[in-house]
């Protein structure tokens, strides 16, 4: 369980009843540089939470007490070869929070729930339209581990597709 607060800001593990406030946010944060369009014109029908992202898969983001942003966390794969990466499905935070640390506490706490379950590595994926939260992860210890390049088509355009990591075992991050 992760309960970390900053003054006003506080990330803890998502609860049953964040499900209207965690929709509500999904449908304002995003936007066609950060998500697929095919995505985005669902957002409106479809349960924030379900059955392989219940509740305590998030990390949820309040400042001043309201629902400010969230970390979807999974596991990469269900091999136990890959047990010890813990993979990011998803960062979001209100519009109106923006600018405010909201995400860096958010990845702080990805990391220090990663750390206590022994993962030795944090993994996302960011689309090459969304350059602001590639500058977030970044500014968070996240290198780039590969580019797929045109690897979606938006809007008859090509649109790259990054992934990222954070290393949590100093022997990932030392390898060539």
């Amino acid at each position: 369980m992760v309960d970390m607060t900053q003054g006003p800001l506080r990330v803890r593990t998502g609860r049953a009843d964040d499900e209207a406030a965690l929709h509500a946010l999904d449908v304002a944060a995003w936007d066609a540089s950060s998500v697929f369009p095919s995505v985005l014109a669902r957002l409106d029908d479809e349960p924030f939470f379900t059955d392989d992202h219940g509740p305590d898969a998030h990390l949820v983001a309040e400042l001043d007490g309201a629902v400010a942003g969230y970390a979807r966390l999974r596991r990469p794969t269900p091999l136990p070869e890959s047990s010890h990466v813990v993979e990011v499905n998803g960062l979001a935070v209100s519009p109106g929070a923006r600018g405010r640390g909201v995400a860096g506490a958010l990845l702080a706490a990805v990391e220090a729930r990663a750390r206590a379950e022994d993962a030795a590595k944090v993994r996302l994926r960011v689309l090459g339209t969304n350059a602001v939260a590639r500058r977030v992860y970044e500014r968070a210890g996240y290198v780039v581990e590969g580019r797929l390049r045109g690897e979606f088509r938006i809007d008859g355009v090509g649109v790259d597709d990054y992934l990222l990591a954070r290393y949590l075992d100093p022997d990932l991050a030392d390898r060539p």
